[in-house]
């Protein structure tokens, strides 16, 4: 498992790489490097859509409430 600031770099690399491909996309109208290029988009997306889905869990861990919270909500705090 990465650190945050490791996975932001890495997203940060796939999202220049695929401005980079889609620059190349615009002035090619070579088939296979059309397709070279937009698999090469797909891969960077599908890579970039992990990283995110990996930062979203790992904020959505929550924290564990305090007896306050828990009594504030009617719930008894064991203790």
């Amino acid at each position: 498992m990465m650190d945050r600031q490791t996975t932001l770099l890495w997203m940060k690399d796939l999202i220049e790489h695929m401005k980079e491909c889609h620059d190349r996309l615009q002035w090619t109208s070579d088939g296979p490097a059309e397709a070279f290029l937009t698999e090469a988009l797909v891969v960077d997306l599908t890579e970039c859509r992990r990283l995110c889905d990996e930062l979203r869990s790992k904020s959505k861990r929550p924290a564990r409430p305090s007896g306050r919270r828990l009594e504030a909500l009617g719930i008894p705090a064991k203790g």
